[in-house]
């Protein structure tokens, strides 16, 4: 049911009337808009509960969205064309209604064509992953540490239902679970595959498990280089700057934390392989990683999304059977999975407040506020995604045949 509260306005261009009219095929709650002239215009159930506010400050914005979907979208957001009191509503209603809402999700084909294309352009090669990773996760320590918990872990929390968990307690309860779930005792060595800040290699070695960590960030490996110093770790943990690729040598276990989504698709076997190559006989690894879901799975390879062109360039999520398939293929025996997307969609939202807190001081780091509206995106687009269970993040169980 649409119920308008005002006609379009006589002066909204062509396509921001189209863009308007196309808002008549709400299905799933309700949309207020207000126009650039001041007008509110109602779609959907006006009595549903769920609902959300768009607030279009140029009526350029409609044009933008018409042509590239949820990345329009994101750039006339940044821009401030655009606004919403609450920016995570907004894109769950857009997910609810994305049967509906087709054109103006997903953009028109050549505007799909241009960002596919952009997107493979940036490969993971061994080159192409060091600038892909840079790109991300070299902006800055300091920017980073004003919103990580003091673990500086930048992965999903584990909060098991309990959502008055501090943060900080949350990630070492995932970490935590890790190493249970490997049963890891003092003295095994385990292969960490994109170490991060060094989060889990802490957790670890102070339980007296060795850990070799390898990152291809620089900066990642300062901090965390750092924090072993600190702890006097050195006899348990090793980090260095190495390619996945380039690793030898046999370890009782590989844990790999949300780094599978940077490999991308092509490297998928590559990727099972050396795990696989790396565990001993009968070893065993934990990878966690984002997930999407089957039936989007399709759509999403054959085109592109804000993340991949504004957040982690050369990035490809797995769905849940490709990811267990692809890891069969290369003599990894899938024993277990466990999903906890709700707790990320709650660790996102913490970041979010953290990022919000601290915006003075990223300001003064000399970062400006389209990065900032960018990176609210970003937290909002991830945190819509996974409350309406579009994507998923697992942590996968494989033994080595």
């Amino acid at each position: 049911m649409t119920r308008t509260l005002s006609t379009t306005p006589t002066s909204a261009p062509a396509g921001a009337r189209l863009f308007i009219a196309l808002l008549d095929n709400i299905r799933h709650g309700h949309l207020e808009l207000i126009t650039p002239c001041g007008t509110r215009m109602v779609f959907g159930d006006a009595h549903a509960a769920s609902g959300a506010t768009l607030r279009l400050h140029d009526w350029r914005a409609c044009q933008r969205i018409l042509r590239a979907g949820d990345i329009g979208f994101a750039e006339a957001y940044a821009a401030g064309m655009v606004d919403t009191p609450d920016l995570t509503a907004l894109l769950r209603l857009a997910l609810a209604n994305e049967a509906s809402l087709n054109k103006l999700l997903f953009g028109g084909a050549l505007a799909r064509c241009w960002y596919r294309l952009r997107h493979w352009l940036r490969p993971n090669t061994r080159k192409g992953s060091e600038r892909n990773i840079h790109a991300h996760y070299d902006i800055g320590n300091d920017f980073y540490q004003l919103w990580l918990d003091p673990s500086w872990t930048y992965s999903s929390a584990l909060f098991d239902g309990d959502y008055s968990l501090p943060l900080h307690a949350a990630q070492q309860r995932k970490y935590q679970r890790i190493i249970d779930t490997l049963r890891l005792k003092p003295g095994q060595r385990v292969l960490e595959i994109g170490c991060g800040w060094g989060g889990f290699a802490e957790h670890a070695a102070l339980q007296g498990i060795h850990v070799h960590g390898v990152t291809i960030s620089p900066s990642q490996l300062e901090i965390a280089q750092r924090r072993v110093a600190a702890l006097a770790l050195h006899d348990r943990v090793r980090l260095e700057l190495c390619d996945y690729r380039d690793l030898g040598g046999e370890y009782d276990a590989v844990v790999s934390i949300e780094m599978f989504e940077a490999v991308g698709e092509q490297y998928w076997p590559q990727y099972f392989s050396t795990v696989a190559a790396r565990l001993k006989p009968g070893g065993q690894a934990l990878v966690q990683t984002i997930t999407i879901g089957e039936q989007h799975f399709a759509r999403y390879r054959s085109s592109t999304d804000f993340i991949q062109q504004y957040i982690f360039p050369g990035g490809m999520l797995p769905s849940v059977e490709r990811f267990e398939r692809q890891a069969g293929r290369c003599g990894l025996r899938p024993l277990q999975r466990h999903a906890f997307g709700r707790d990320y969609a709650e660790t996102l939202r913490r970041w979010d407040a953290g990022c919000r807190a601290a915006q003075q001081e990223i300001t003064e780091q000399g970062f400006d506020q389209h990065f900032m509206r960018i990176w609210q995106m970003y937290f909002a687009y991830c945190e819509a995604a996974f409350d309406e269970g579009r994507t998923d993040v697992v942590q996968f169980l494989l033994e080595k045949d």
